[in-house]
């Protein structure tokens, strides 16, 4: 079972990579596993592999399905908002069925979720949906992280925790991405995220945001420690709070994405290593 000693390769970082390559540069890199996106599978069946030679590629290497990233359909009635991208717009489209699917043939520990909607409804009825969807992803012995995204309506840690705290479901909780989260001003995870933090994604940031905040998240995200943002003291809250998620590294980055994931691999877990290194070091 993957935990905070544990290092995923998130989907986002080489999701131009086929399933293979980011397989080979997970274990180079040290990592214990990956994240799925359900492109990522539907590629791999579209190469000839069926469910059993997928699974087994990833087992074989001795890596775990993490997340199964993003959910974005799970609030009846929403639709996705405007301003999202053309790959937001094909994630919008996978719906829960499928990360079920795919949990059950190939692995997962949890679900991501997102809210994307122009128009969100109050927050109470957001948090009924959320509730619903854990309820429905536990009979599959799923966890779902619900992420907070600076520009849309759940923009802060605040804004998160509070749905997964009326949601009141033992599998719900909230996924802290180190890049939303400086972006958004969120303060330190605190005693109020006790318990509720089940995902965890580094990257790291320049201290001054780019003109185009989803431009610079989606294609200019740096490496773990090579930007502004106070990893070492993120990483310390959440060990405060008892955080049991594994460290996943999501390193959206045109830069890396050209260059060869192996080499990608394992500067991302050395520099992420390092992180963690400097955080828990003892006096």
């Amino acid at each position: 079972m993957l935990g905070p000693d544990d290092l995923v390769l998130c989907a986002g970082t080489l999701m131009h990579s086929s399933l293979r390559e980011r397989v080979d540069a997970a274990v180079a890199g040290g990592f214990a596993g990956i994240s799925l996106y359900a492109g990522d599978v539907t590629r791999a069946r579209a190469e000839g592999m069926d469910d059993a030679a997928i699974r087994g590629l990833i087992e074989d290497h001795g890596l775990e399905v993490a997340e199964l990233d993003p959910l974005m359909s799970w609030l009846p009635g929403a639709a996705l908002g405007a301003g999202a991208t053309a790959e937001g717009a094909g994630f919008f489209g996978t719906g829960e069925r499928e990360f079920y699917e795919i949990a059950e043939a190939i692995g997962g520990r949890s679900i991501n979720a997102v809210l994307m909607t122009d128009a969100p409804p109050p927050v109470e009825r957001i948090a009924e949906a959320y509730a619903g969807l854990c309820g429905r992803a536990a009979e599959h012995g799923l966890l779902v992280h619900l992420e907070y995204l600076p520009w849309t309506s759940i923009a802060t840690l605040d804004d998160a925790l509070e749905v997964a705290r009326l949601a009141d479901r033992p599998n719900g909780g909230v996924m802290v991405d180190s890049w939303h989260h400086f972006r958004s001003g969120s303060a330190a995870p605190g005693e109020s995220a006790r318990g509720r933090v089940l995902g965890v994604q580094l990257n790291d940031a320049p201290r001054a945001p780019a003109p185009d905040v989803v431009d610079e998240t989606l294609h200019h995200r740096r490496v773990p420690g090579e930007g502004d943002i106070d990893l070492v003291a993120l990483v310390r809250a959440l060990d405060a709070i008892g955080c049991a998620a594994p460290i996943g590294v999501e390193v959206f980055s045109d830069a890396l994405s050209a260059q060869n994931p192996v080499e990608v691999g394992k500067r991302l877990g050395d520099a992420t290593r390092a992180v963690l290194a400097a955080a828990r070091a003892t006096d």
